[in-house]
C-alpha cells in the first residue's frame, strides 16, 4: 500500500477534462487502439462496468482496463444505468460492448451486464475507479480456485489536498483490519462492486436482487454462498483506486475516523455470528 503518495501509474488516466465536449479525439484513438489489442471475441472473463452520470470517469476507467496485462481472454461491457449527462456519448466513442438499463440501481444494471456477457466469469468494476494492469490476473487467480464462487478485492483512495495520502493510508489500514474480521462469518459486508468477481452460471441463477438486505453487492455475495466459497483477494498490487469524494461528504479526517470506529464497535459482536 502506498502510504506517502499515489502510485505513479494512475497519473496517465487522470484526464483534466470537465465534460465530454472537452475530450481530445486523440485520446479516444489511443484508448481504442489498446482496447482492440487486449480484448477477445471469445472471452473467458467479462468485466462489467456500471455507469451513471460518469461521462469523464468512464473514459478513465476503461482506459485503465485497456492497459491490462493478462493472457486470460476478456471483454469489457459497460452498462449505462439511465445517465442524464453525456455518458452515452463517451461510451459510443469506445470500442467496447455497451448496453442500456433504464431501471435505476446496481442490481438491474448488473443483471443486464451478466445476461449479455460472453465470459464464464464476471468481474465487476465501478466507472469512477482505476484498475491496475494486474487486476484481472490477481482476481482470477483466486476466483478459479476449487469451490470458489465469489471473490472481492481491496481498494485505496486517490489523495487530494484535503486528504493527503498518509491520512488515507490510515483509513485503509483500519478498513483492511475490519475486513479480515468480518470475513470470518460475514464476507458479504466486505463485498462491493468496485472490485468483485463471481461465476456467471451462479449469478444467472440468482438473477436480479429483489430482496436487498446487505446492499446490492453484499446481497449477491450472500446468495452466492449457497453455491460455494467466498474469498478475499489480498494482493496489494491489485488494489483498485478511487477518488476521495465520498469521504469529503463526511467532514474532517478526524470525524471520519471516529465515526468509522464507532460503527465498527457497534457491530463488532455480530462479526462472529452467522446471519441468514
Amino acid at each position: 500500500m502506498n502510504t506517502l503518495q499515489n502510485p505513479a501509474w494512475i497519473s496517465q488516466f487522470l484526464y483534466s477534462y470537465d465534460s465530454f465536449d472537452d475530450i481530445d479525439p486523440a485520446v479516444f484513438l489511443a484508448v481504442n487502439k489498446d482496447l482492440d489489442h487486449v480484448q477477445s471475441k471469445e472471452p473467458v472473463v467479462s468485466v462489467v462496468v456500471i455507469a451513471w452520470n460518469e461521462e469523464i470517469n468512464i473514459l478513465r476507467c476503461v482506459a485503465s482496463l485497456s492497459k491490462a496485462k493478462t493472457k486470460i481472454p476478456f471483454e469489457i461491457i459497460v452498462v449505462n444505468n439511465n445517465s442524464k449527462d453525456k455518458t452515452q456519448q463517451t461510451i459510443d466513442q469506445l470500442n467496447i460492448r455497451a448496453f442500456n438499463e433504464l431501471v435505476q440501481g446496481a442490481g438491474p444494471a448488473r443483471q443486464t451486464g451478466q445476461v449479455n456477457a460472453k465470459g464464464k466469469y464476471i468481474l465487476t468494476a465501478d466507472a469512477d475507479c482505476l484498475y491496475p494492469e494486474c487486476w484481472i490476473d490477481e482476481m482470477m487467480k483466486v476466483l478459479t480456485q476449487k469451490d470458489v464462487v465469489c471473490v472481492y478485492g481491496r481498494y485505496s483512495f486517490i489523495s487530494e489536498p484535503s486528504f493527503p495520502r498518509w491520512k488515507l493510508a490510515i483509513l485503509e489500514k483500519l478498513k483492511d483490519i475490519m475486513a479480515e474480521i468480518r470475513h470470518i462469518k460475514q464476507p458479504y459486508f466486505n463485498t462491493f462492486g468496485i472490485s468483485m468477481g463471481y461465476v456467471k452460471e451462479f449469478g444467472l441463477k440468482i438473477g436480479f436482487i429483489t430482496i436487498n438486505r446487505r446492499g446490492e453487492d453484499g446481497q449477491l455475495c450472500m446468495d452466492l454462498m449457497e453455491y460455494g466459497k467466498v474469498k478475499q483477494v489480498r494482493s496489494s498490487k491489485a488494489r483498485v483506486w478511487t477518488g476521495a469524494r465520498t469521504l469529503s461528504q463526511n467532514g474532517s479526517f478526524y470525524n471520519i475516523v471516529i465515526s468509522r470506529i464507532k460503527e465498527d464497535l457497534r457491530r463488532f459482536k455480530y462479526n462472529f455470528i452467522t446471519r441468514n
